[in-house]
């Protein structure tokens, strides 16, 4: 049976947390911490997927929504460059579509909120169709979610978030941050969520990996907050690095911040 995670992903996604601000460069106390399905995958080696053009847990904000494809596509490289085959991602759509004209989209336009029914009737359905028309073990999801962290005190400010560390950014005339701007405001962040499901519908690994800051402070504002930044999860080296957390230890990730299990 398909073990659908949809609104309790985002809820697991939140209860990674911010497991503190300390920690030096051998460690990241904030990793999430993986599920995978070790001896499943043992026993089946995944080496031909397919990446969903759909989220798991529901779509993501709007202003996320437009990079998705463009992190597709770095996730499909990452994907590649250790051996594992990326099937077109067309396949997947092609028939979401046909089956979502059966089942009916199962996304609410106006909420945002899924029909976890037929999500599932329609994956199904793809998947059957899928099967006879091409080889792949897996599927895999990458949904883009948003969250809330605060940067840490001292010298260096610095937010901690799914493995990952980044300095605050400045947007706006100014060139510096006012003294009485207040740190212990949030700002929010972008991490990529992975599932890789087998054929059978079960999911074989999970994890979150950190990307990049979406908000800066803005120096216009005399009392000091944070504003929405014109250019978003646009380092390219942010973005390797969240997906390599993202993927470990599905795919063993050079110099992994956290403690292996």
């Amino acid at each position: 049976m398909f073990r659908l995670l949809i609104g309790a992903g985002v809820a697991l996604a939140l209860a990674g947390g911010l497991a503190g601000c300390a920690g030096g460069p051998e460690g990241n106390p904030t990793v999430f911490p993986y599920e995978m399905q070790a001896e499943a995958l043992a026993a089946q080696p995944v080496k031909r997927v397919i990446i969903a053009h759909v989220n798991l847990g529901g779509p993501s904000r709007r202003y996320l929504r437009r990079h998705e494809k463009r992190i597709d596509k770095m996730v499909e490289a990452y994907l590649e460059e250790h051996d594992i085959k990326v099937l077109p991602q067309r396949l997947f759509e092609q028939q979401w579509k046909r089956a979502q004209r059966i089942h009916g989209n199962p996304y609410d336009p106006t909420t945002g909120k899924m029909n976890r029914q037929a999500f599932s009737q329609i994956l199904f359905k793809v998947r059957d169709e899928l099967q006879k028309r091409q080889k792949f073990d897996a599927f895999v999801f990458t949904d883009i979610l948003e969250r809330e962290v605060a940067f840490s005190g001292g010298v260096k400010r610095v937010a901690r978030w799914d493995g990952v560390s980044r300095r605050p950014t400045l947007q706006g005339p100014g060139s510096g941050v006012s003294t009485s701007f207040d740190w212990n405001q949030p700002a929010t962040v972008a991490s990529l969520w992975v599932n890789v499901y087998d054929k059978d519908l079960e999911r074989l690994f999970m994890s979150i990996g950190g990307l990049d800051t979406t908000e800066a402070i803005d120096t216009r504002s005399s009392g000091g907050g944070f504003v929405r930044r014109r250019s978003i999860l646009e380092h390219a080296g942010h973005l390797r690095e969240g997906i390599g957390l993202a993927f470990h230890p599905f795919i063993e990730m050079d110099d992994y911040p956290g403690e292996e299990r």
